[in-house]
């Protein structure tokens, strides 16, 4: 458990010697060439679209690996933009290697650099989070009519996508597709709307084999040579919300694999959900180490290194 980690297991921010281009809230994002990114998946937590101050130990490694996963198991679907998860394959520097190994081993990736979609490509398979409370104001979620009297956390007829706006600062917008046409253009959006249905149908067919529901998710695709391509996370606990299917009953919130511990445990604090975000008790971030690693065995078989559980 997170009690038996090396105090050093957990990685809040990365300073390699190469070019920091971005920060993002989870993931340090270094130039390597003129076309590649080295992508670093810290141990960062974001909820409420807030940074929390304190780090969950191996979350980074298990998002990574994660995604490592599914793109393997998503490769015949969509050309990814991944080059390479082996640091000894990066064709780094042998001395960034030697000295910052333990900071990117398990937990990085090689890939191609594309031109990024600007908006946030959500499917949702069952009514929960912002989409089940616009759902109780409106009756809608995204600019689709939903039937009349859904309980909360119900599975949908069927999948819908329900895009978002990218946002630099603050919180994420919910927009119609309508205006993902605006922002992204009509063949494109198309394309990211067909592509992100049909991940997420074949992503929740594989995880109800291992027990799993997944309740919804959110892709990223990029343009590479006029091509779309899948980039970022994919089907992680900070992007997806996972269920146990065993445990499963609408009319209430789920048991979870994913951040919504965290979320849930803000929920009963007096905080404004703006930055900063308050201390997490070491409970909580015990707690949420385990539902990381427990979700990654669920789907892959295997242990990430050192989770001790």
């Amino acid at each position: 458990m997170v009690s038996n980690l090396e105090k050093n297991e957990a990685v809040l921010e990365t300073h390699l010697p190469l070019t920091r281009v971005a920060v993002g809230k989870v993931r340090d994002i270094y130039s390597v060439g003129a076309d590649k990114l080295l992508i670093v998946t810290t141990d960062r937590l974001s909820a409420f679209d807030v940074v929390m101050p304190n780090p969950i130990p191996l979350k980074g490694k298990v998002l990574n690996q994660i995604t490592i996963f599914w793109q393997d198991y998503f490769k015949d679907l969509i050309p990814q933009h991944i080059i390479t998860s082996d640091v000894d394959k990066m064709e780094l520097p042998a001395e960034l290697i030697k000295n910052f190994r333990r900071e990117i081993e398990g937990r990085s990736m090689l890939v191609k650099k594309a031109q990024p979609l600007e908006i946030e490509c959500v499917v949702r398979g069952y009514i929960t989070g912002s989409g089940w409370k616009d759902y109780r104001k409106t009756g809608m979620v995204c600019g689709h009519k939903l039937l009349p009297g859904m309980k909360q956390c119900e599975k949908l007829p069927e999948p819908i996508f329900t895009p978002s706006t990218k946002a630099k600062s603050g919180h994420d917008i919910n927009i119609d597709f309508g205006e993902a046409i605006r922002i992204a253009g009509k063949e494109i959006a198309q394309k990211a709307r067909e592509l992100s249905i049909l991940l997420y149908k074949k992503g929740q067919e594989y995880a109800a084999s291992k027990g799993i529901i997944i309740a919804d998710t959110k892709f990223e695709f990029g343009v590479l040579n006029g091509e779309l391509i899948l980039i970022d996370e994919i089907l992680t606990p900070d992007s997806s919300r996972f269920w146990p299917a065993d445990r499963y009953e609408t009319g209430r919130d789920q048991p979870s694999f994913d951040k919504q511990i965290v979320r849930n445990y803000l929920e009963t604090l007096a905080w404004d959900k703006r930055p900063p975000g308050p201390e997490l008790p070491a409970g909580i971030i015990e707690k949420t180490t385990a539902a990381y690693c427990e979700i990654f065995k669920r789907l892959t078989g295997k242990d990430i290194p050192g989770s001790d559980l």
